[in-house]
């Protein structure tokens, strides 16, 4: 008889489980539950000149969404979206493009991810020679 006890107490603890949230979402308010099954991926990045973030004054700032479609200010998103999800949303991964020659001109040039990348905080910052090293590296990312 006690093994019955627990069989039925096991049963009826899973069936709340199971079962509790369903019932309680019908009931729940519109905005409880979560908005989408994709883990977030949204970014504000910035632009300016100097030698780190700290001292440059950022000159331009776009942001950009990427789950579920590619969205947000940035001028080309899609194409931003597809670089990052290339490099696994390393951005110390990106490499500079073979074809692009830059001149030494010495204009440092910073830039900036803050955000959220497939839910995982992202905080980078990387300073470059000048824009046209930016431009080779960043190619659609910072290219705004």
């Amino acid at each position: 008889m006690r093994n019955t006890a627990r069989w039925a107490a096991a049963l009826g603890l899973t069936a709340a489980a199971v079962c509790g949230p369903l019932t309680g979402a019908a009931v729940a308010a519109p905005g409880a539950a979560p908005s989408s099954l994709y883990a977030p991926s949204a970014l504000v990045l910035t632009t300016g000149h100097g030698n780190d973030a700290a001292t440059a004054t950022p000159e331009r700032a776009v942001t950009l969404s990427c789950a579920p479609t590619a969205s947000g200010t940035h001028p080309a998103p899609a194409d931003a979206c597809a670089e990052l999800r290339g490099v696994g949303g390393e951005l110390d991964a990106l490499k500079p493009s073979d074809d692009v020659m830059c001149t030494k001109v010495y204009d440092p040039v910073v830039v900036t991810a803050q955000g959220v990348w497939q839910g995982k905080r992202v905080s980078y910052e990387r300073t470059f020679g000048n824009a046209c090293m930016r431009d080779a590296v960043g190619g659609s990312l910072f290219a705004f």
